[in-house]
């Protein structure tokens, strides 16, 4: 008999940056025997480790975590590779017998998982150099409004500021003669490959945007602009898409005199807090997701997991 008794289980865990996804995460592996898969763009380069807030070595020696420190932060990684490797992943956890945790805020990264990805043209090649050229030279809005004449549904859903998606749709429909809302359209609600119980952290904003600034404090603490220095001075660049992040962009800003340190803090806590409030409108999207209090509702939350796994 088919049917979702027949698929991989996994449990994900998504929410907001500083909601406590991670914290969560390992207790739960730790009492359900489980491995953690991680799910966040950025914990997959070596050596933004401060910045990512990334798990400590020595939680990573308790409970086994999946897809950090991949690939060093001048290479290039997308959805499509994190989808083989996750999935690839999760085969082997599955294969040993435990049980699969998935944690992050990337909510592309968990749809691409769970979903698939529509299948089109590779962009690592000329036409998104040249697209990319062109951004910088006629600047941000001229290139959403040149991707609104040739594909206007998805010149609607996108701001400005998401250059890595107007240029992507632009590179597609260049490809490939027709709007990439089509092909997304064509390809729909695939049916998953695994069945997912997605546990989402709800955190009252206030309390959030207290937790973010009290993160952004605490990695600057720990050492994030000489952790950035030390990026620096291996010959990254602060144009590489991994250092233009939240967090490396501003300290690389502070480090070239571009504005003082507490202005770096200033614009670091600010993009946090934007950066959740677009996470929690991606999520909002998704009925799947059960929304959960952690720490308070622990006990519920593991009956939840328990039920799932049976």
């Amino acid at each position: 008999m088919s049917g979702a008794s027949d698929k991989p289980r996994l449990v994900i865990i998504l929410g907001p940056t500083a909601s406590g996804k991670s914290e969560m995460a390992v207790e739960l592996a730790r009492k359900f025997d489980g491995e953690i898969v991680n799910a966040d763009s950025l914990q997959v380069y070596r050596g933004l480790d401060i910045g990512t807030a990334k798990p400590s070595r020595e939680i990573r020696r308790q409970v086994p975590h999946h897809l950090i420190d991949l690939v060093e932060p001048d290479e290039p990684f997308s959805a499509a590779d994190f989808q083989g490797a996750a999935r690839q992943a999760i085969d082997d956890i599955v294969r040993r017998g435990r049980k699969v945790f998935v944690v992050g805020g990337t909510g592309l990264y968990i749809k691409a998982l769970v979903q698939g990805l529509v299948d089109s043209p590779s962009g690592a090649g000329e036409v998104r150099q040249e697209l990319e050229a062109m951004a910088r030279r006629v600047g941000k809005e001229e290139m959403l409004r040149r991707l609104a004449e040739v594909d206007p549904a998805s010149a609607a859903r996108l701001h400005p500021n998401d250059q890595v998606r107007i240029i992507r749709a632009l590179e597609s429909h260049r490809l490939t003669g027709r709007p990439i809302s089509v092909d997304r359209s064509a390809h729909g609600f695939s049916e998953s490959v695994y069945h997912a119980l997605k546990l989402g952290i709800k955190v009252e904003r206030e309390e959030l945007y207290r937790r973010i600034d009290l993160r952004v404090e605490k990695m600057l603490g720990e050492g994030l602009v000489e952790e950035v220095q030390s990026l620096l001075a291996r010959g990254l660049t602060p144009d590489l898409k991994a250092l233009r992040s939240i967090g490396y962009k501003e300290v690389c800003a502070f480090l070239a005199g571009d504005c003082d340190l507490t202005e770096a803090t200033r614009l670091m806590k600010r993009d946090t807090r934007h950066y959740a409030k677009r996470q929690l409108t991606w999520f909002k999207r998704d009925n799947e997701i059960n929304w959960v209090d952690y720490p308070d509702s622990f006990a519920t939350i593991c009956n939840h997991v328990m039920e799932f796994y049976g």
